[in-house]
């Protein structure tokens, strides 16, 4: 199938997990809670180092300088109790559905520890496969990453495979290094804060995942430039 001149169309769609499917600020407030600060400040203070370039770890070490965070993990996964049916944003379960039944292969891989696997099965989501950045050996933005995911694939062209993630450093930009096509999903702190380096464009950037589905089938039927304009999605050119 042709792309209506914007090259292969996608016939695997690999989502993200954290603010693609996942709304993380249970897993914040968790933190925010151990941590001793409000959930307020770590959201301020994330945000400050995202802006900054720097991740959750610098945010944690700042509010709370004299807290090995690290050995707080096993208190928070109980206190947080993993993935719920509450956590996940109103558009997922509707958009993988609508993909599927559109014939594209669902995919999630994200940078998770390998007990989300389980997690994300639990829910039953409309999905072919699950796999995390411990299963696979790599995390992202590695490039080791997205070879993974390809060669869990069956390494098909990489130009049919849409990435689809809110990070521009750990999801954009490597996976458009890979090849791959790419839809920013401009939720969570990242994806709001975080802006793309002049010249690089994303092939949809998206609120959200409710546009998703029709977006792939125009674009499968060469009616993409038509549909984004109706929807007022941005594309790139």
């Amino acid at each position: 199938m042709s792309g209506g001149g914007r090259g292969p169309v996608p016939t695997t769609v690999v989502l993200d997990v954290g603010e693609v499917l996942v709304d993380e600020t249970r897993v914040f407030a968790v933190w925010a809670d151990l941590l001793g600060v409000s959930a307020g400040t770590l959201a301020a203070v994330l945000g400050a180092a995202i802006v900054e370039g720097e991740d959750h770890v610098a945010a944690f070490a700042h509010v709370a300088p004299n807290v090995a965070w690290a050995e707080l993990e096993a208190e928070h996964e109980a206190r947080y109790g993993g993935f719920a049916e509450a956590d996940l944003y109103p558009d997922v379960r509707p958009a993988l559905a609508a993909i599927r039944d559109a014939g594209l292969r669902v995919v999630l891989a994200g940078n998770q520890p390998e007990r989300r696997t389980a997690q994300l099965r639990a829910l039953d989501l409309p999905v072919d496969d699950v796999v995390t950045s411990d299963e696979l050996g790599a995390e992202k933005p590695s490039p080791a990453f997205f070879a993974a995911v390809l060669a869990r694939l069956g390494d098909p062209d990489p130009a049919t495979v849409l990435y689809v993630g809110d990070r521009v450093d750990n999801d954009v930009l490597p996976a458009l290094e890979a090849g791959m096509r790419v839809c920013w999903v401009r939720r969570g702190p990242w994806g709001q804060l975080q802006d793309l380096p002049d010249g690089v464009e994303a092939d949809l950037s998206l609120e959200g995942l409710g546009e998703l589905p029709e977006l792939l089938v125009a674009w499968r039927d060469g009616r993409f430039d038509d549909a984004t304009a109706d929807g007022g999605a941005e594309v790139s050119a």
